[in-house]
């Protein structure tokens, strides 16, 4: 295998580690969270190299063989297809770089094939039970109102928990209807936003969202007038699900999922919610013509009189 004969005195690969990391933040705009991920995935790969008693060489790079040998030695110590789906995905952006910079001729990754993956359905709330949920906030009370606003905003605009976090009062521009939404990699997409939302976040800014005194421009902020925390956002929806009946597990993007799927039910276009959505791959859009077609299959076994013989 040409990756064994590598020259032992050139400079590990692990040094564009470094760099990487910092293209990733600057360039590309990814989380802290999601780089120091991505350094792992790759740690991984270099723990591998040293038992496989490799250099990491600049001058010639691991093959498609080695990674080969990489991903049955993940497999080996029970690693799952997701993950070695995530750590392929890490390594085919790591070796992209290094062509880039010149260190590779070539990315020894691109055409390997992702791991076989289970197909999960998201969980969505039904019509009746989202319209039972979002009636539950107090709206005589501010945390109320707050709450009940941030829910039909998670519902209206299909948001992400740090979407939601992160939005300011600049983003709403409620004469024309709209939200600006600044989605992963600090991709920025806008969002229309129905009437009653509208109307619902005006009298939010004009009435409620003073009475916590906010110290910065954040449009949704606790009762000490700072950002809201991730932890309050799944805990205030984990608590309305309870108080509307709902047993199953949801969670805040139980509504991004539901965004979506009663979209496509009312007959939009598939890369018309893509675009919503903010996703860049139309794929991972596509997992919600899954959820579909199993609500079809079951009203058909339930409703078709030959279902029920």
């Amino acid at each position: 295998m040409t990756a064994m004969k590598r020259t032992q005195a050139s400079p590990p690969l692990s040094n564009l580690l470094p760099p990487w990391r910092d293209y990733l933040l600057a360039q590309r705009g990814l989380s802290p969270r999601t780089v120091e991920s991505y350094g792992q995935d790759l740690e991984s790969f270099f723990l591998f190299e040293e038992e496989l008693g490799q250099s990491g060489g600049l001058e010639n790079g691991p093959d498609e063989q080695e990674i080969f040998l990489y991903l049955a030695w993940l497999r080996a110590r029970g690693n799952t297809g997701r993950t070695l789906a995530r750590r392929l995905s890490a390594l085919r952006a790591f070796f992209a770089f290094a062509v880039e910079e010149g260190v590779l001729k070539t990315n020894p990754a691109l055409l390997l094939e992702n791991p076989k993956l289970p197909q999960y359905l998201p969980e969505v709330l039904s019509r009746e039970e989202m319209e039972k949920l979002l009636a539950l906030p107090d709206m005589d009370d501010k945390s109320g109102r707050r709450d009940r606003c941030m829910l039909e905003l998670l519902y209206a605009a299909g948001l992400r928990v740090s979407e939601l976090r992160n939005l300011s009062v600049a983003d709403l521009d409620l004469q024309r209807g709209l939200v600006r939404v600044f989605g992963k990699g600090a991709k920025e997409r806008l969002v229309p936003l129905h009437d009653m939302i509208q109307e619902l976040l005006a009298d939010y800014l004009r009435a409620w969202r003073p009475q916590f005194s906010p110290s910065g421009n954040q449009l949704f902020v606790n009762r000490s007038g700072r950002a809201l925390s991730r932890q309050y956002v799944w805990k205030m929806v984990k608590k309305y699900a309870i108080l509307a009946g709902i047993r199953r597990p949801i969670s805040p993007h139980t509504f991004r999922h539901s965004f979506a799927t009663h979209l496509l039910e009312g007959g939009a276009d598939l890369r018309a919610v893509q675009l919503l959505l903010g996703h860049a791959d139309i794929s991972a859009t596509e997992i919600y013509t899954h959820v579909q077609a199993e609500r079809l299959r079951g009203i058909h076994r339930q409703f078709h009189p030959r279902s029920q013989l």
